[in-house]
């Protein structure tokens, strides 16, 4: 077995980021793995997404025509998925972890007797083996899972942590037969989200964040003027979100918002919640203010302050003369 497959995701005619993260992933793989990055597209008209998969490390494009699939039906995917992965027996299939993909990786990953593992941040080869990192207990610890007397490996990717493939290919185009797929399922119609006036954790590269520590509501119009000054995107905890004191969107946490493209991570008041953790455990400089020198937050972060977050906003304020 050998080469990467790579399942396209797609919504409303455009492809989805996690796709080009997953094309990123493979390319730092496909010297040790050995064989083509093949990336199917399924689709009632796959033409049109072939450009957007066209980068990186693809060499090439696998599109399935179905007229039943100009919107993801995960009974059929996971068809046309199985009789690829029977026929191609690709080292290594990648999925982006997203609720699509739920829908139908388990399912996949049984039917072809494929080692498995979700939310995946890490890949590398070891001695000619798939070796996949995620994390434990509740973001607790990093594991390393490998898949002994498994021929190939399917996973799940962790959206945000890989590079977005980039560069123009010119991968060769291979037209596959759907078969006798057929989906189980009709879509009815697309509901937006509330909107969410622009605010947008996943790609803020600075946030400063909120949590029980702000006291009361009215200190919160403070903290987003601070935010704004500093060139940061303001966060949250789930407490603050459920109180109502800021809208969903800003919540950084496992029910929340995942940080990321965040490089710098301000959390002031937060104790720093498993669930928390979650969603910025992963950002490289984390700084912490809490008055409990006790705060799990502080076990995470790179520089830490023990101190009332009113008061050391206030100093922000003072020293950058806002």
């Amino acid at each position: 077995m050998s080469g990467i497959l790579i399942l396209a995701e797609h919504r409303r005619g455009e492809l989805r980021p996690a796709t080009l993260e997953a094309i990123g992933a493979a390319g730092g793989l496909k010297d040790t793995i050995g064989g083509p990055v093949s990336v199917v597209v399924i689709s009632n008209d796959p033409a049109a997404l072939v450009p957007a998969v066209s980068v990186g490390a693809v060499d090439e494009v696998l599109t399935v025509v179905h007229p039943d699939a100009a919107t993801f039906e995960p009974h059929l995917y996971e068809q046309v998925l199985n009789r690829l992965i029977a026929e191609r027996k690709p080292a290594l299939v990648l999925l982006p972890h997203s609720v699509d993909s739920w829908a139908l990786a388990p399912a996949v990953a049984i039917a072809g007797g494929l080692g498995f593992a979700t939310d995946v941040f890490g890949l590398q080869v070891e001695e000619g083996a798939v070796v996949a990192t995620r994390a434990g207990y509740q973001e607790k610890v990093f594991v390393e899972i490998d898949f002994p007397g498994r021929a190939g490996v399917l996973v799940t990717l962790r959206g945000g942590a890989f590079e977005p493939a980039a560069g123009a290919a010119q991968p060769r185009l291979a037209p596959c037969e759907a078969g006798d797929a057929r989906r189980r399922s009709r879509h009815l119609e697309w509901r937006d989200p509330p909107a969410t006036g622009g605010i947008d954790i996943p790609g803020s590269p600075f946030i400063l964040s909120i949590g029980r520590g702000v006291g009361d509501e009215a200190n919160v119009a403070q903290f987003l003027e601070l935010a704004e000054g500093l060139g940061a995107t303001l966060g949250c905890s789930r407490p603050i979100a459920d109180s109502g004191w800021l809208p969903k969107a800003r919540q950084v946490g496992q029910s929340g918002q995942l940080a990321a493209k965040c490089n710098l991570y301000v959390a002031m008041g937060i104790s720093g919640s498993v669930q928390h953790q979650w969603g910025m455990k992963h950002v490289e400089n984390i700084i912490a203010v809490n008055k409990d020198p006790e705060a799990s937050i502080f076990s995470i972060a790179r520089y830490g302050i023990v101190g009332d977050m009113l008061e050391i906003a206030d100093e922000l304020r003072r020293q950058k003369g806002l």
